[in-house]
This record gives C-alpha cells, sequence and structure tokens, in this order.
C-alpha cells in the first residue's frame, strides 16, 4: 500500500531520492501498480514524477514545495528538479534552458504554476545564482537548513527537515519526546513525534512495539528531584582554600592578565587572476567591488595588495569585515588558505599551479570561483564546464576613457558613460554569493574556519 501523497513532502523525496540514486522518472500517468517502470516523458509534456526510494509514488510535477524564493514565491516541484537537472551547467546557459522549456509548455497550454515572474506567468521558475547554491546544497545532503526552505509542520529547534520527515516516511525509529512517551495510544505518540495527523497504520504498528527509553535527567537523577544543597558543606573547605601559584602569579603581575587578549578575527582573502586578460586586477577592483563601478585595469600600477571593508549583514551586522586582495599566493603560509573566500579566474590552468588544490575542479568545491566577462561574448568553454562552483558575471563593454593614461569622455560619449549604472548590480550578486559562501564554510563574526 503506497503512502497517501498528501502525507509526502515532494521536496524531502527529491533529496531522499537523490541520496539514494534512485530512478526519478517524469510521467504522463500517476498509476504506480506496474511492476516495470514507465517510459520517461519530456518535462514539457509530464503531469507526474514518479519516485522510487524510499517508496513508489507518484507526485504531480507542479505541486507547490516549502522552497519560497527571494521574491517570496513558492517554486514548485518541476522546477526544483529542472534546476538539478541542470546543476552542472552555467548561469546563461541554465537560463536559456529554462526559457526554452517554459516556451514549451505555454504551446501545451501550461502556464503560471511555477513561480515564474514573467508578464505571461512562467511555469519554470528561473532561480538566481544564491538560491541555486542553496538549493543544491541543501539537495546533495551537505546542509540540514536553509533560508529558502520553510520547516516542516511541527519541526522544532534541533530537529532537521530531513530527519523529521525522513523518520516518519521511511519507518526510522527516532527518539521520543516526553510528552509522547507518557501517552499510551499509538496515534497519538506518532502525531507528536512528526507533528503530522494520522500516519500509515504499518508505521503505528512499528512504533508500538517500540521500547521507550528515558531523557538524559530522567537516567542521571531519576523521576524524582535530588536535594544536593549538603554538597555545598562538603565543598567548602575546598573552595576556602587558597589559590594556586599560576593564579597568584597572574593577580600579583598586571602585565600578564594584559597580555591575555581575546584572538582577532582573521581577515577574509579574495584572490585575483594575474592574467593580463583579466577585467579585474589590483589597479581597478577597488573601484568596482567598493563603488560598484567599472574602470579599465592600468597594467602598469606596482600595487601588490590591497584592503577592502564591506558589511557582511549576515555574518557581522555591526561591523564592516575587512578583505585582502592579492594576484598571487607565492607568500602565502599553509594556513592563509583557509582564510581565502572568493578565487577570481579567466579559467587558464596555469593559474593554479602554485595552489594546494591545482584540479579546478576540486579547488572549486572548497573556494568560490568567480569569472567576470563581457556581455555582448560568449563564456569561454572552460568556464562552463566548471558547472554551477563558479559564479559567471558580465558587464557591458568599457567604451570611454580608462586608465593608464587615457583620454578623458567628450561629451557625445556620456550616453556611453551613464550605461555603467548596471556594474553595481553585478557587484552586488559577486558580494550576495561571497557572503553565502563564508557562512556556509563557517565564518563568523568573531571566528573563522579552522579548515576550509
Amino acid at each position: 500500500m503506497a503512502t497517501p501523497t498528501t502525507q509526502l513532502d515532494p521536496l524531502l523525496l527529491l533529496r531522499q531520492s537523490i541520496g539514494s540514486g534512485s530512478a526519478i522518472i517524469p510521467t504522463t500517468s500517476a498509476d504506480v501498480s506496474s511492476e516495470t517502470l514507465p517510459a520517461e516523458a519530456p518535462l514539457s509534456q509530464a503531469t507526474h514524477l514518479l519516485f522510487t526510494s524510499p517508496t513508489r509514488v507518484a507526485i504531480p510535477i507542479d505541486t507547490p514545495t516549502r522552497f519560497v524564493s527571494a521574491k517570496e514565491k513558492v517554486v514548485d516541484l518541476r522546477s526544483c528538479y529542472f534546476a538539478w537537472l541542470n546543476r552542472e551547467v552555467a548561469i546563461p546557459e541554465y537560463n536559456a534552458d529554462t526559457a526554452k522549456l517554459n516556451d514549451e509548455l505555454r504551446q501545451h497550454g501550461v502556464t503560471g504554476s511555477g513561480g515564474g515572474d514573467g508578464d505571461d506567468g512562467d511555469a519554470v521558475y528561473m532561480f538566481a545564482f544564491v538560491e541555486r547554491l542553496e538549493l543544491f546544497t541543501w539537495l546533495e545532503g551537505a546542509s540540514e537548513e536553509s533560508d529558502f526552505i520553510k520547516k516542516l509542520p511541527g519541526e522544532k529547534d534541533g530537529l532537521g527537515g530531513a530527519g523529521a520527515a525522513g523518520g516518519v516516511q521511511s519507518g526510522a525509529a527516532a527518539p521520543m519526546t516526553k510528552a509522547a512517551a507518557s501517552k499510551a495510544d499509538g496515534a497519538v505518540v506518532s502525531q507528536a513525534r512528526a507533528g503530522r495527523g494520522t500516519l500509515d497504520p504499518r508505521l503505528l504498528q512499528i512504533y508500538s512495539g517500540e521500547r521507550r527509553v528515558g531523557d538524559r535527567n530522567s537516567v542521571l537523577r531519576g523521576v524524582k528531584p535530588i536535594d544536593f544543597s549538603h554538597v555545598r558543606k562538603l565543598a567548602a573547605p575546598f573552595m576556602s582554600r587558597k589559590p594556586s601559584p599560576a593564579a597568584t602569579s597572574i593577580a600579583n603581575n598586571p602585565a600578564l592578565a594584559l597580555n591575555q587578549k581575546p584572538q582577532r578575527r582573521p581577515d577574509p582573502i579574495v584572490l585575483l587572476s594575474p592574467s593580463a586578460s583579466a577585467l579585474l586586477r589590483l589597479s581597478n577592483v577597488k573601484s568596482f567591488l567598493e563603488g560598484g563601478r567599472y574602470t579599465p585595469p592600468d597594467h602598469n600600477s606596482a600595487v601588490s595588495m590591497l584592503h577592502i571593508s564591506r558589511l557582511m549583514k549576515d555574518i557581522d551586522p555591526n561591523r564592516p569585515m575587512r578583505f585582502i586582495l592579492v594576484e598571487s599566493s607565492e607568500q602565502f603560509k599553509p594556513e592563509y588558505w583557509n582564510r581565502v573566500v572568493a578565487v577570481f579566474t579567466t579559467g587558464q590552468a596555469w593559474q593554479f599551479k602554485k595552489f594546494p588544490w591545482t584540479d579546478p575542479n576540486e579547488l572549486f568545491r572548497h573556494v568560490l570561483g568567480i569569472y567576470l566577462g563581457w556581455r555582448d561574448e560568449p563564456l569561454p568553454e572552460v568556464i562552463r564546464s566548471f558547472g554551477h562552483r563558479v559564479l559567471a558575471c558580465q558587464i557591458g563593454k568599457h567604451t570611454g576613457g580608462g586608465a593608464g593614461g587615457a583620454q578623458s569622455v567628450p561629451a557625445a560619449n556620456s550616453q556611453a558613460d551613464n550605461s555603467r549604472y548596471r556594474d553595481r548590480e553585478v557587484m552586488e550578486t559577486m558580494w550576495k554569493a561571497i557572503e553565502v559562501n563564508m557562512r556556509t564554510k563557517g565564518w563568523r563574526k568573531d571566528a573563522a574556519p579552522d579548515k576550509i
């Protein structure tokens, strides 16, 4: 007997199927009684998504999920599944494929069910870079929660979405709360544990046979409160003894006490590409990442290091973080690599020759990659091969005067100069991706990760 569809979470089923490597098949029928797997239907014609693990069930492909976009729009199952299928492609190619699928769905009369924001209501939602990264990280099992994914009903602190619903759907035994342990009715127990209504009778039978165990307090102290006030009398002689020689030396020497300073959070590091073809160099990166305005680099500049301050609200909302920008890692100590939060690249292999991870695919599993190119030029094939782990950004070509002794922009070119307003949008996209990656790696307002 299949579990009713209304009791299954589609996003969680997708994650479990990906983790177990089981088949996920788009179909045109909700029939799951056949012993053989049905033929896979195109996404533009499919009406259901057939899951084969942990239970065989077909869910309507336009079912809303718990993923809510940055624009407060609920994303459906089709959009999440299509984004996962295209996880290895670059953002421009993914956007083009999404637009193509929306056109095919319109030809079949399907519009406006995926949370899309097009004029006619696109059926497939087009994820932004940060949203794709959060979705893939959650589906791969690298994180148990996301800012874009709502919690399941009845979910509380210390109980992730995968743990709460996964135990209900697969029949896995989970620790019971104290309130649930006091109930004799199996249905009440399961409802309290999962935060849901009536469950499959087979699961209720399994729960009724479980051995109930107490919590930590009942095991250590029993069910009756114990008065430990008599322990104070026994501890009084020990507490009245003189302090140890080490504590006395610190108290008598103020200089030692002053030297006990808390460790300061190290500054994060951003590595720029030393390639002459890179659009961002040390000579022009400060104006772009701080002011949101692109100017051509000065290749005669002798600057070797820069500092940029930026307020990362999700990490430390009270004080800006200082970033160190360099083009070379030759002077790096081994521990410096734990502070690298982004690597700007043009895709050239020689840039990674002296890195701890010389393979780019391995490098970008540890560090966020960023590529900046011209908007009217196609992405290099090597950048496309890196997939979603490299943020590909594009800006309009600079037609005015540049650095390094270029002429000033005449009045006739003021229109081209005004077109630089889109640079700030690209700059904010870069900073948002860096902030999300830093928070994922363990950056906090008072600490940095020990290992990335």
